[in-house]
């Protein structure tokens, strides 16, 4: 589903690719706050080889390309925080702040396209 939402929403094709999603550790990717994680990780994978080793995403997407906010944000962004994360791409709806902290809230994929490809 997130491919079909890139693609539609975000203006990069992968219908001629074949994607993999590899989580390390075990981890299973249950919860839609790591929709834009994923998200981020291929359009990266399009426009430049790394991500910004400072950052974090924390955004669900929905079908029309929209990035919804996450539920107990404060929490993550505290434990990103602490972490050592200097920046945070999440949803433009998410009311909060943490000093120390980099928001930068996105309407949509569309917009985190531009923001990495930059």
């Amino acid at each position: 589903m997130l491919l079909a939402v890139l693609e539609r929403r975000g203006g990069l094709p992968f219908n001629e690719r074949d994607v993999f999603v590899n989580v390390t550790g075990g981890v299973r990717l249950i919860e839609p706050s790591t929709d834009l994680a994923v998200v981020a990780a291929l359009v990266l994978e399009r426009a430049r080889p790394t991500a910004p080793a400072d950052a974090v995403f924390l955004g669900e997407v929905g079908l029309g390309g929209e990035i919804r906010p996450v539920a107990a944000v404060e929490r993550r962004l505290s434990e990103a925080a602490r972490q050592g994360f200097r920046r945070v791409f999440l949803s433009a709806r998410s009311r909060v702040s943490l000093p120390g902290l980099d928001l930068v809230g996105m309407d949509g994929i569309g917009e985190l396209a531009r923001r990495l490809a930059a």
